[in-house]
């Protein structure tokens, strides 16, 4: 990304509202998806997801491809597994939990990276990090209602936030590859492989292909157009926004996803609200303190 595109005054134009228009939609493919697992066995919802995003990705962007590397086939694999994981823990997680319960503990994913790179790359968390990380797993245990004060955090919960933890490797290795790759050549892999390993997965589990049901095609053809549209749509948008904005505007998409869930008819008790403002706390003071360190560290660089 070039930084020099960015404007540098707080305003808030097209590509912050293009970004919020993405947040919200984000907000509402838990419901969605909660609505296909009704039809559809996980697995083979997320290969039917994800190849339709990767078909979209290739028409637009077909003759990129001619020039796809070695070490763009290798990132878009290793992306590939972890979107993979991150998608299939959380769609069957959506079978026993609400869709705005999967959302907030699914944005755990910010507080966890500077965890996983003190780990894995060393970088050690500063304290507003840690903070965000203590009331992102305490708005988690919250979020999990009674079991979840007791330390018996049920299935479901466990499952989106290890989904949760898968998404955040996937975003160590895009920062890993960034400015050595095609975006939209890693992309198409990336997608590609998802819906691959979701098919053989699949299969693998015993899962049967469901009938035709027009609930199932909408699903698919919403959240597969619709995820190809918004990576071109970030694409775009980032140019201009940086990438701490973003992830600042990217925190309301559990928000979203309660709201649409409570229109649409889930409620969630007060305990659970109390955790997932705790999560969004922890998300926010995550990131407010990276763009602090931004601002400190860019003078000496």
């Amino acid at each position: 990304m070039n930084m020099n595109t960015q404007p540098a005054s707080n305003s808030f134009g097209k590509p912050e509202l293009a970004l919020m228009l993405v947040t919200v939609f984000w907000g509402a493919t838990f419901l969605i998806v909660q609505l296909a697992v009704t039809v559809s066995e996980p697995f083979f919802f997320v290969g039917l997801r994800f190849g339709c995003a990767a078909l979209a990705m290739s028409m637009l962007s077909f003759k990129l491809l001619k020039g796809l590397t070695r070490q763009e086939l290798w990132a878009g694999f290793l992306i590939g597994i972890g979107i993979f994981l991150g998608y299939s823990l959380q769609t069957v997680g959506l079978q026993t939990i609400p869709s705005s319960k999967s959302a907030f503990i699914t944005a755990l994913y910010v507080p966890l990276v500077p965890l996983l790179q003190w780990i894995f790359l060393k970088r050690k968390p500063s304290v507003m990090n840690w903070l965000g990380i203590f009331l992102a797993f305490a708005g988690l245990a919250l979020l999990a209602g009674p079991e979840g004060l007791s330390g018996g955090i049920g299935k479901g919960e466990l499952l989106t936030a290890l989904g949760a933890l898968a998404i955040a490797v996937e975003i160590i290795l895009i920062s890993r590859f960034a400015g050595t790759i095609n975006l939209f050549r890693v992309t198409i892999v990336q997608l590609a492989v998802t819906s691959l390993i979701s098919f053989i997965v699949s299969a693998g589990v015993g899962e049967t292909v469901p009938a035709f049901s027009w609930l199932l095609l909408v699903c698919t053809l919403v959240l597969g157009l619709g995820s190809a549209f918004i990576q071109v749509t970030m694409n775009w948008a980032q140019k201009y926004v940086s990438a701490t904005r973003a992830t600042l505007i990217y925190a309301g998409e559990p928000v979203w996803a309660g709201v649409i869930g409570r229109i649409y008819g889930e409620r969630l008790p007060a305990l659970a609200f109390l955790g997932a403002g705790l999560i969004l706390l922890g998300v926010l003071v995550s990131e407010l303190k990276l763009k602090w360190l931004g601002r400190h560290k860019m003078p000496a660089e």
